[in-house]
């Protein structure tokens, strides 16, 4: 959908960047607590270390908001389901039944000039209709007696329908209705009745089936035409009025005082050094909701302001460490938008479960130690911590700047971070339980022991502690494959789980070039020692090389690591097609790794282990064959680009090393440091390494590394008793073998 340069553009661009960042903290500022001045939240059982708090307005006590929830509850549990009585309504549906008879009659009665019409008027069924309209046009054309007529058939209806009235009903069945007496209004009066003096809707049904049947009893079709007229007309005179009930239950919950008392102006609320009673502390949440209530509009903005400036203030210390000390992740708007969304996605749960207004410790169910295993298995363990300690302070705001929360999660997501900064598979996190638990368990105790709070409320926190503890492992689990597919992240999960030989590329690697895969085993050894040397990730490197020549395996035969016998295909070939085929590994790589879905960072292994190097040996025949003046030095060269990361770079020089030693005849410590010493001097004076962050003393440490992995794979080794005829194509007897 857009060019790689609007790509690079989005995810480069600094005012992108800006403006994520500023959303993010927009949002977390809007779920702060609304209109309330944020003085210290105070716990019960704690000691007002402050000044005497003195009310500097008149303001209610509001009851706390868990009794006030109850005692909303029990007024509309006291409040009568209002059902409406009709008086009229026999008459009124006898006067429908007759109107509509009169115009089914001119009906039927215009049918039957016109010998023309549909077989049915009204809810009246075919059948019903056919039978009405047969009556009346005996009635009507042939004068002929008939057992039934229609003014019969509508008197009668008009009997049973009076009948049907002679008793009260309602509309709904008893079980339908909680309470046993219902408020029964008629016009402007209202009185309480049992239910049970009326009909409920099952019993009338089936009194009204009774009525119906003892009009008709031997003829179905008058019968079925009376119970039509049962069904479309009758109306239950008493009916259950939802509205007015819901009504009546807002009135009951708005007569629910909200407050228990008042502070007057200039009382004090409470005195330094204080204990915080349940009452006092009604009194200072009140005092704080109060405060908030009595700003105009512009201390409003100001107090919005001031929060997100707060927000500001936690982010702008994380925000200083990505700028100074991780570049990659500050210049990189995807990064930055992932880790934006997990400390808003852990903000939006504090918002929520502040929403509970319950006396449980639910804070203690804010998922804090998630983002420190996410950021940390995503980036790194201090990258981790910092995000922790940004989070458990925007936290500790979100619940009224309660600084004890913030400690406990700052301990709890510490211990997590520390706990998946070596995760080496995805079981690992799991394992975080018991140091999350840990954490919270050892700030509940202290902060518990340093208030004097009892030991059973102690024990409730450390269950909700352990809550937390086993949720944030899950949660983690799912968020990570989630993110990782969403942002295309390269975990160190993920590069453990591309180390199995058993992936697709792996294992056609192995099966058809085998002398290649060889060779990139050896090189995962070379450069994973050398990585720990100059503080490169070990892992990442390890990967590069695993999957650096897997574009051989289209063309394995075109490596003279993987010719068996003597014959080479490019003795057939012109040097500049043995050039093309030797180059296009590059791009066969890169294409097998787009169709797996490789990482892009062990993509750039198989761009950047050739750089801009020229196939020396074909360009030099084709030299010699058509002289340098009419041979291209492009046309025999690597398309690029050349290492720009210290694993990367690593990678080109372990390649071209272990190639040149397993080439060797009679491989000696001297001699593998030379050549180890001499390609790294050629291609630092190529250039290849110019773009690379490597300093001459990893150079130095690095062909160290390699010389003592070479000297050890390629050592020399004593030669078995008869090892001439074991090299020998004759069979030599087993008696001599054991020997």
């Amino acid at each position: 959908m857009f060019s790689e340069d609007t790509k690079n553009w989005i995810k480069q661009s600094t005012n992108i960047r800006i403006i994520i960042i500023l959303i993010g903290t927009i949002l977390i500022a809007a779920m702060f607590p609304r209109g309330e001045s944020l003085e210290s939240d105070v716990a019960i059982g704690s000691i007002w270390i402050q000044e005497d708090l003195i009310a500097s307005m008149p303001f209610e006590i509001l009851k706390d908001p868990e009794s006030y929830r109850l005692e909303k509850l029990k007024a509309a549990e006291n409040v009568y389901p209002v059902f409406e009585i009709n008086q009229s309504i026999s008459k009124s549906v006898e006067d429908s039944i007759k109107s509509f008879n009169d115009d089914l009659i001119q009906y039927i009665d215009k049918q039957l000039e016109t010998n023309i019409g549909s077989n049915s008027f009204g809810f009246l069924s075919t059948e019903s209709f056919k039978k009405i309209k047969e009556i009346r046009k005996y009635e009507k054309l042939l004068s002929v007696s008939y057992p039934i007529t229609t003014s019969k058939v509508f008197s009668n209806i008009i009997k049973m329908t009076n009948e049907i009235y002679s008793r009260e009903f309602l509309n709904l069945d008893y079980k339908e209705i909680e309470k046993d007496t219902i408020a029964l209004r008629d016009g402007k009066f209202e009185n309480l009745i049992p239910k049970k003096r009326f009909l409920d809707k099952t019993s009338n049904q089936k009194r009204i089936d009774g009525i119906v049947s003892s009009y008709a009893p031997n003829n179905p079709n008058i019968l079925a035409i009376y119970y039509e007229y049962a069904q479309n007309f009758i109306k239950a005179p008493v009916t259950f009025n939802k509205q007015l009930s819901d009504q009546e239950v807002k009135l009951a919950q708005d007569r629910v005082s909200r407050n228990i008392g008042l502070v007057e102006e200039d009382e004090r609320i409470v005195a330094k050094h204080n204990r915080i009673t349940p009452d006092i502390k009604l009194k200072i949440d009140s005092y704080r909701i109060a405060k908030g209530e009595e700003r105009g509009l512009w201390s409003r903005i100001a107090q919005g302001l001031g929060k997100v400036l707060h927000v500001i203030v936690i982010l702008s210390l994380f925000s200083f460490y990505i700028y100074s000390f991780r570049p990659k992740i500050y210049k990189d708007n995807s990064k930055i938008f992932l880790i934006t969304i997990i400390i808003v996605l852990i903000s939006f749960i504090a918002f929520l479960i502040n929403q509970i207004n319950v006396n449980a410790p639910v804070e203690l169910l804010i998922l804090v130690p998630v983002v420190s295993m996410l950021i940390t298995i995503f980036f790194d363990s201090r990258v981790g911590f910092y995000s922790t300690v940004v989070i458990a302070l925007i936290v500790g705001g979100l619940r009224g700047n309660d600084y004890a929360l913030a400690v406990m999660n700052i301990v709890a997501g510490g211990f997590a971070a520390y706990t998946v900064r070596d995760i080496k598979n995805r079981n690992q996190i799991f394992r975080s339980f018991l140091y999350i638990l840990l954490g919270y368990t050892l700030s509940i105790v202290a902060f518990g022991l340093e208030r004097f709070a009892p030991w059973e409320e102690i024990l409730v926190q450390c269950g909700f502690a352990a809550s937390n503890s086993l949720f944030s492992p899950v949660l983690t689990y799912g968020l990570i494959i989630f993110f990782e597919k969403i942002f295309k992240l390269t975990t160190e999960i993920t590069l453990l789980e591309l180390t199995d030989y058993n992936t697709p590329l792996l294992r056609e690697l192995a099966k058809s070039a085998q002398g290649t895969f060889n060779h990139s085993l050896t090189m995962g050894n070379m450069v994973e020692s050398a990585a720990e040397e100059i503080k490169a990730n070990p892992l990442l490197v390890r990967v590069g090389a695993l999957y650096h020549d897997i574009g051989k395996s289209q063309n394995p035969n075109a490596f003279v690591e993987n010719q068996i016998d003597n014959y080479n295909i490019h003795d057939d070939l012109k040097p500049e097609e043995s050039a093309a085929i030797i180059i296009d590994h590059v791009a066969q790589g890169i294409k097998m790794a787009e169709e797996e879905n490789l990482p892009k960072e062990i993509m750039e292994f198989i761009e950047t282990h050739h750089g801009t190097l020229s196939v020396s040996f074909f360009y030099d025949k084709a030299v010699e064959k058509y002289g340098k003046e009419n041979v291209k030095v492009l046309d025999y060269r690597y398309p690029g680009p050349k290492p720009s990361t210290k694993e990367t770079a690593l990678l080109m020089v372990a390649d071209a090393c272990e190639s040149a030693v397993r080439a060797m005849t009679e491989p000696t410590p001297e001699k593998i440091e030379n050549v180890a010493a001499n390609i790294i001097s050629s291609r630092l004076k190529d250039g290849q390494l110019e773009e690379s962050p490597l300093t001459f003393g990893d150079l130095t440490k690095i062909k160290k590394s390699f010389v003592s992995t070479l000297v050890a794979l390629h050592h020399k080794r004593i030669r078995y008793p008869k090892q001439d005829e074991l090299e020998s194509k004759e069979e030599i007897n087993s008696e001599s073998s054991e020997k």
